[in-house]
C-alpha cells in the first residue's frame, strides 16, 4: 500500500533524479541512501541533495508510490555495488597483505586485503570486507558459511 507523498521525484533527460518539494523547488542529482544497508535495505531511506542536505525521508520503500520506489530502486542499484562472498577459497597468507580468492553472488574473484581491520563485524554474524580497491565484500551470516570458509576466516578475526 502506498502513502501519498508532498512531492515530485523524476528523473532528467540527463538520467539524474530531480526532486520537487511542495513550494516547487527543484532539486536536481537526488541522492537516495539507506540509513541500515545491510540488516534492513527497505527501510530507512534519506533523499540527499547534492550538498548533504536531507529532503525528504522515506520510512518504508514499499510504502511509495510505485514509480517513486522504481526509481529510487535503480538509482541506489546503480550506486551500490556490495558483492556477497558464498566461499572463501583461498588465501595466500595469514599475514596481510594477503590475496584471497573467492566466490560471491557475482562470480569467482580475487582481491586483496590490506589490513585485519579492513574486516569490519556489522552484527553478530554478518562482516564487510573492503579490499585495497576499496570495494565492500559482504558476508551476510558468518555461519552460513563451508568449513573451509570458516576456518580461513579465523585467521583474521
Amino acid at each position: 500500500m502506498s502513502y501519498p507523498v508532498d512531492y515530485q521525484l523524476t528523473r532528467n533527460s540527463y538520467g539524474r533524479l530531480v526532486f520537487t518539494g511542495q513550494s516547487g523547488v527543484m532539486h536536481e542529482g537526488i541522492i537516495p541512501v539507506r540509513s541500515f544497508p545491510v540488516s534492513d535495505p527497505e527501510q530507512g531511506i534519506a533523499l540527499m541533495d547534492t550538498h548533504g542536505h536531507e529532503l525528504a525521508w522515506i520510512e518504508r520503500l514499499d510504502d511509495l508510490p510505485e514509480e517513486y520506489c522504481t526509481l529510487i530502486k535503480s538509482e541506489l542499484a546503480s550506486r551500490e555495488f556490495m558483492p556477497e562472498i558464498k566461499r572463501i577459497l583461498k588465501v595466500s597468507s595469514f599475514i596481510t597483505p594477503s590475496t584471497w580468492q573467492a566466490e560471491t553472488d557475482r562470480g569467482k574473484t580475487e582481491f586483496i586485503l590490506k589490513g585485519e581491520e579492513d574486516i569490519r563485524r556489522l552484527t553478530v554474524s554478518s562482516l564487510m570486507i573492503t579490499d585495497s580497491h576499496g570495494i565492500h565484500f559482504l558476508i551476510r551470516d558468518r555461519a552460513a558459511l563451508d568449513r573451509h570458509s570458516i576456518k580461513l576466516l579465523d585467521h583474521f578475526l
